[in-house]
């Protein structure tokens, strides 16, 4: 019995330096990059160095750089169109004189063209999502490079912005090494975000406006969905929030075109004021 309750023990003690190990490795992670551009390295974006880990584990994210910048925001929404959300989202957009980002999948887009085009009719931007919004990380370099090339080949028979063929976000933000550089031959800039609220989950949109407040960064990426009413019925005080607190909307290439990749992929947290009166 002692030797059982020893080797109990033992086992014990391995489990939980094993997941203490494991914590100190995930919390050692720098977040990833907002914005991989088509020409950058991915080696520092993707696998920081021992050193860098180990500070960020120590320090957090002031040991990555991460300043306030700019008060610069692009919203962006993925997905879609669809016939009734993208409208009202397009309404309220109109009446706030805000442009945005739209990472369209090709095979909706074809069911609605006449959305694309009014969606590029309000000034604002369209990019790629893909064709068939599939996991990238499953699929190998051509099946990556077919999803994007066929999905701007199709954005491109209704509208014609050159943000289709330069900017990319992977569905579900799945993706690994070699999805980036299938992506990067195509000339694609990858564009995750520096924020996600989560509105692709069954939440109210009280819950989504407070993790908005409370994650802001400056510059800052929002990542939202098409399609989804709870993000619809929060964005016009969302959007006074950022507006009192100072800051101005652009679209992602405009904020590229400005700051670049560096703001973007350092970019401090900055919560906005706790309500939008």
């Amino acid at each position: 019995m002692k030797r059982l309750a020893a080797v109990a023990a033992i086992v014990l003690i391995a489990l939980g330096l094993t997941y203490g190990g494991y914590r100190v490795y995930r919390r050692s992670l720098p977040p990833l990059p907002a914005v991989v551009l088509h020409g950058a390295d991915l080696g520092p974006l993707l696998e920081p160095s021992l050193g860098a880990r180990l500070r960020h584990a120590v320090v957090g994210s002031a040991a990555d750089g991460r300043v306030a910048g700019p008060k610069l925001i692009a919203l962006t929404f993925d997905d879609g169109p669809y016939p009734v959300d993208t409208p009202m989202l397009l309404a309220v957009l109109r009446e706030a004189h805000v442009p945005a980002t739209f990472f369209l999948i090709g095979r909706d887009a074809e069911q609605y063209p006449g959305l694309v085009r009014a969606i590029a009719a309000g000034g604002h931007e369209i990019a790629d999502h893909t064709e068939t919004h599939p996991d990238l990380a499953t699929l190998d370099a051509a099946a990556v490079t077919a999803e994007l090339t066929t999905g701007a080949a199709t954005l491109e028979r209704f509208v014609h912005d050159p943000a289709i063929r330069t900017e990319f976000r992977p569905p579900h933000g799945r993706f690994r090494r070699a999805t980036l550089e299938a992506a990067q031959r195509a000339g694609y800039d990858t564009i995750l975000w520096t924020d996600d609220p989560g509105d692709w989950r069954n939440v109210t949109r009280t819950v989504l406006a407070a993790h908005i407040a409370r994650y802001a960064t400056s510059p800052e990426i929002l990542l939202l969905h098409n399609g989804r009413p709870e993000t619809v019925a929060l964005l016009p005080g969302i959007i006074r929030r950022f507006r009192r607190a100072g800051y101005s909307f652009t679209t992602v290439a405009g904020l590229v075109e400005r700051l670049g990749p560096g703001p973007l992929n350092h970019a401090a947290r900055t919560p906005l004021p706790l309500t939008d009166d």
